[in-house]
């Protein structure tokens, strides 16, 4: 396996843990800690505790394409990953600092920033420290990538809903600041360990911003319009279900479990999952006829959990 995978699946696990716990934990921050200047109660309505909410998801895939240009005209992945990993570190010391309207603002303004340069470079950035030569690997590689995504995931979407309901917004939102500083530092220790690919610069731009890219593009929206289909309803999960949740019995065996923790099913699908694919249906499969990436892509559809 090349010597800088660990370093990116390190860093993934520990950015996925700030990314979903902080996510898992939102809607019911604004609509129960929320606070003035003054210290005083400053909470939001269900609908517009959704609305900030939906728009702080949307801002999280808007900013890709951004982030994906000035990947791959001017910084390259790595010190694209890096520097936005700051900016997204200093949105979530602001969460956990400043519990007002204006701090959350802030706070989750930068990391959607942040998740702008991380989300479109850090699949591609693994892919890149494969050549002719380990290509095999690169599929095992991925499926331990995803699997360190929804590893990080699951335990944050179970540990910071019990943070924020005994000890405060402060430890709830502190918690994953601080493993988002880990994993900034994780990533940065890898920094000589990675397979580098140069930016295209003008060249880039040129070969991309035409008619013939345009039409790529074009004919690649068909299918993101099916993929904003099942994103629209997946990211309920964090906002409508939860409020929901709250006024649901959640005594199920034997604990006494909160809204937000619901959400960590998914993830444990997941986890279960990735496995019985990688190394029980895939091979299955190939043994018919050859796996491509596309045939697995159509089978990993039928399956009811998702990679995040």
């Amino acid at each position: 396996m090349p010597p800088g995978i660990s370093y990116i699946i390190g860093n993934e696990a520990a950015e996925r843990f700030n990314f979903y716990g902080m996510r898992a934990v939102l809607v019911v921050f604004m609509t129960r800690y929320l606070v003035n200047r003054s210290g005083a109660r400053d909470t939001m309505s269900e609908n517009e505790a959704n609305q900030w909410y939906h728009w702080f998801v949307a801002s999280n895939y808007f900013f890709p394409m951004i982030g994906a240009i000035i990947s791959d005209a001017f910084w390259g992945k790595y010190r694209t990953i890096f520097w936005v990993s700051l900016a997204y570190c200093v949105g979530s010391i602001v969460l956990a600092l400043d519990h007002t309207r204006l701090g959350l603002g802030l706070g989750l303004g930068l990391i959607a920033l942040g998740a702008g340069g991380i989300k479109p470079c850090v699949s591609a950035h693994v892919g890149d420290q494969f050549g002719s030569d380990n290509q095999a690997l690169l599929s095992r590689a991925f499926g331990w990538f995803y699997f360190s995504v929804n590893f990080g995931s699951f335990f944050s979407i179970l540990l910071i809903p019990w943070l924020l309901e005994n000890y405060g917004p402060g430890p709830a939102f502190g918690v994953p600041a601080g493993l988002m500083l880990i994993a900034a530092f994780v990533f940065w220790m890898g920094r000589y360990k990675f397979a580098h690919i140069p930016p295209g610069g003008k060249t880039f731009l040129r070969d991309t911003f035409n008619r013939e890219g345009f039409s790529a593009i074009g004919r690649l929206a068909i299918i993101f319009v099916f993929v904003a289909i099942f994103w629209s309803l997946w990211d309920q999960s964090g906002g409508e279900w939860v409020l929901q949740a709250e006024k649901m019995d959640l005594h199920f065996v034997g604990i006494n479990w909160l809204a937000s923790q619901i959400q960590a099913l998914n993830a444990i699908m997941i986890l279960a999952f990735i496995p019985l694919f990688q190394y029980g249906i895939y091979p299955a499969i190939d043994k018919i006829f050859r796996l491509t990436p596309l045939r697995k892509i159509g089978s990993d559809s039928l399956s009811p959990a998702f990679p995040s």
